[in-house]
């Protein structure tokens, strides 16, 4: 896990997401306490519980922004899953146990790359000898000659053949090399029976045989797949599954967006007997229950849950009690102002506005935004929210989309190549759309 301090944590988050203070200070606290349980003594170690944080806010405000980049900033294990995908057990539906296995096999994939990293030198020593096997193989028969002057030839041409391999002057030339491909029987299984799939599936890989197909492949992509294959080799697979359930279990992070949806409404019939069943579900999930997996009992006393939703027609108390109480930091997201919209077009690295410019460019048409411009575009986005249903930040994409759909479709065919967003320019293209709520409600 990146030793990150929380400034350092916010600093980050403040390059991608505008405002939303609390949230991020929140989050932040939490990924450094997981740093700072993994130095306690492991008796005190066992006695800290993860402090699951729950984000409300409307749509479009940054919860789930705010997760995608926590997870590639901590480096630890995280996945991000929508409650309404899981339902009681028995109803239509994924088993909720499933966020668990799908965490693990987050985790494997994260430890794979580290062993993969270790043994990267030697399995590329060895795709190389085998590629030269391939190019320059051994003689069989050594006719006229004696087997020393023989064996000493081959070498000269294997050393050759090295050399030119190193240069890439062989990367066009085909070599044929044997590819194993693993059988996959279809599984037909009822619903919540994903963990039965994923036992017999790998039942099965150990009954059935292997299909060894040979197949001609340029060097450049046998050395690819020879590569693969070494690193597969060279990596201890139980050593992997030991460390992936041990990574999950102690610094895992399970974000659940629309946590919301599984409240149900005063009426209880059809799908609302559904949603409360998810929350007891949930319940000893985020409580601390161990669950099976196909590498392993995985326990989740420790992995660390943030749950967000609107709850614009529910609040978080009607959530079942014991399970508010394993929410213990909530964070309130607020409103996106104007101003708001105009730092989200132009401060991020990655702002809708740079993303525009960056697609019209490689059809060599230029897009200049005036400051002028981008405050009448954070106008019209903000007015449209308020006349109509909030959506956030989401608001930008339709409202960019409509202003640059006659530019995007033009840009092949267009002889003026440099195109000034400035306040005339999006009023033109706005302003009748923006004035009639019917029109506006349905196309931005």
């Amino acid at each position: 896990m990146r030793d990150l301090t929380p400034r350092e944590i916010v600093a980050e988050l403040d390059r991608h997401i505008i405002g939303q203070q609390d949230a991020k200070r929140a989050v932040a606290i939490a990924v450094r306490n997981r740093w700072r349980r993994q130095r306690l003594s492991e008796e005190m170690r066992a006695e800290v519980a993860p402090k699951n944080i729950l984000m409300i806010g409307p749509t479009g405000v940054g919860k789930t922004e705010i997760a995608r980049r926590l997870a590639r900033l901590s480096g630890a294990p995280f996945i991000k899953v929508e409650a309404t995908k899981y339902t009681e057990v028995g109803y239509y539906g994924r088993d909720v146990e499933s966020m668990i296995r799908e965490l693990v096999e987050n985790a494997i994939g994260l430890v794979r790359e580290t062993e993969r990293a270790k043994v990267e030198a030697e399995a590329r020593r060895r795709a190389e000898e085998r590629l030269l096997d391939l190019l320059a193989p051994p003689p069989v028969a050594f006719g006229e000659t004696s087997e020393t002057e023989a064996t000493e030839r081959h070498e000269r041409t294997r050393e050759k053949m090295r050399g030119m391999l190193a240069a890439g002057n062989l990367d066009e030339r085909t070599v044929e090399i044997t590819i194993e491909q693993k059988a996959t029987p279809m599984m037909l299984t009822g619903i919540g029976m994903e963990q039965v799939d994923a036992d017999l599936q790998s039942m099965f890989e150990k009954i059935l045989p292997k299909n060894a197909a040979r197949r001609e492949l340029s060097v450049k992509e046998a050395r690819r797949v020879l590569f693969e294959q070494e690193s597969d080799a060279l990596i201890n697979a139980e050593k992997v599954n030991a460390a992936a359930i041990d990574l999950a279990e102690n610094l895992g992070v399970i974000f659940i967006d629309e946590m919301d949806k599984v409240v149900a409404s005063e009426n209880t019939k059809g799908a609302d007997v559904s949603r409360q069943g998810v929350q007891r579900d949930l319940l000893p999930i985020v409580e601390g229950t161990t669950v099976q997996t196909r590498y392993g009992h995985v326990k989740t006393d420790h992995i660390l849950f943030i749950a967000a939703g609107a709850f614009h027609r529910a609040s978080p108390s009607d959530l079942m009690p014991e399970l508010q109480g394993r929410f213990p930091i909530r964070v309130e997201l607020k409103d996106l102002g104007k101003d708001d919209f105009v730092r989200i077009l132009t401060e991020p690295k990655s702002a809708l506005t740079k993303q525009y410019q960056a697609l019209l460019e490689t059809e060599k048409v230029e897009l200049e935004y005036t400051p002028d411009g981008i405050e009448a575009l954070a106008d019209y986005a903000f007015q449209v929210n308020q006349s109509t249903q909030n959506i956030g930040a989401r608001r930008l994409y339709t409202i960019m989309e409509r202003l640059l759909e006659e530019v995007s479709f033009d840009a092949p065919d267009m002889k003026k190549r440099r195109v000034k967003i400035d306040a005339s320019y999006v009023k033109t293209r706005l302003e009748s759309i923006a004035k009639n709520e019917d029109l506006s409600q349905f196309i931005l």
